[in-house]
């Protein structure tokens, strides 16, 4: 049940993808493709929040947890639960800017690195809301045949410039951050709906700014936007899987929700790519046999191995 649902996290996460490099192709400003994203997603949870009683309750509950001090001085909700809009931004940005140029599968893939390698470490020191979860064999394989699904696709020689192979492994390895913060955070005010909202506030007023430096530095915003509904709809799809990761990882642990996710984000990635392609995307055996390795890498991962002596 809870990969299945992180799956269906993958599926939103690569359509997200797609969409958002398109807008960001289309007007010539990846910065300005993510604003509209993360905004949209803004204000449809300010409404949500506004309109659902759960949202009312949460708010209530994170500003009672940032005034309240622990008996040892702390903050009842430290400030490093507010930063998971960082890991989104970084993420909807990196969206805008590559994936119209090397493809969803290619931008996938490189997340997946990065979720697997900062999923096992996330876990092991236990910043996720389940606390330490032990780094099995099965999960150390399950993670290895990850990470050569991620060293397939580039099998074939890439040709991008080289920080748009980089910046979908910090993506990844933000992502998994992302989901144990949030999760954690959701724990504190007793809803998704809420830490989803930090989310979204962090992440906008980061790109925001990342908005104004680019265009005072390199280029003015665009004048002109695509008329087409479908192209800023990459928010609504955004707040949609990341309030179901925010309910998910108290349950899955950050490794296999993010394995879980990698499943649906790496099969929708290939058929994304096959149907609509771009010029720096991977040959299709690359994309069938990067699938196939990362399938397998969430059954070895996710399935409760026994093993016993002498075979018994």
């Amino acid at each position: 049940m809870g990969l299945g649902a992180a799956a269906v996290i993958g599926v939103l996460t690569a359509i997200q993808a797609r969409i958002n490099g398109q807008l960001g192709t289309r007007l010539g400003d990846g910065f300005t493709a993510a604003v509209i994203s993360f905004g949209s997603g803004l204000v449809v949870l300010i409404v949500l929040s506004l309109v659902i009683p759960q949202g009312r309750r949460g708010f209530a509950a994170l500003v009672a947890g940032l005034r309240r001090r622990e008996p040892d001085g702390r903050r009842g909700i430290p400030f490093w639960m507010l930063c998971g809009g960082i890991a989104g931004a970084l993420s909807v940005a990196t969206q805008s800017l590559a994936v119209g140029i090397i493809g969803v599968a290619l931008f996938t893939v490189g997340v997946v690195a990065g979720q697997t390698v900062s999923g096992l470490l996330l876990d092991r020191s236990g910043i996720g809301p389940a606390g330490v979860v032990a780094v099995t064999p099965a999960r150390l394989v399950g993670g290895a045949l990850a990470m050569l699904a991620a060293a397939v696709s580039l099998a074939g020689g890439v040709h991008a410039p080289p920080v748009l192979i980089v910046l979908p492994f910090l993506v990844g390895a933000g992502i998994a951050w992302q989901s144990a913060v949030n999760g954690r955070l959701r724990q504190r005010v007793g809803t998704p709906l809420t830490a989803t909202l930090v989310n979204f506030i962090g992440g906008t007023v980061v790109l925001g700014v990342a908005e104004l430096v680019h265009s005072f530095t390199v280029a003015p915003p665009p004048t002109e936007y695509p008329a087409e509904p479908w192209l800023y709809i990459g928010g609504v799809i955004g707040v949609t899987y990341i309030f179901l990761a925010a309910a998910l990882v108290p349950y899955t642990g950050v490794l296999l929700l993010g394995l879980g996710t990698v499943v649906g984000q790496v099969v929708t990635s290939v058929v994304i790519d096959a149907l609509w392609p771009t010029a720096a995307a991977p040959a299709l055996w690359q994309s069938l046999l990067m699938s196939s390795l990362a399938i397998l890498s969430v059954v070895v991962a996710a399935v409760p191995w026994r093993w016993t002596r002498g075979g018994r």
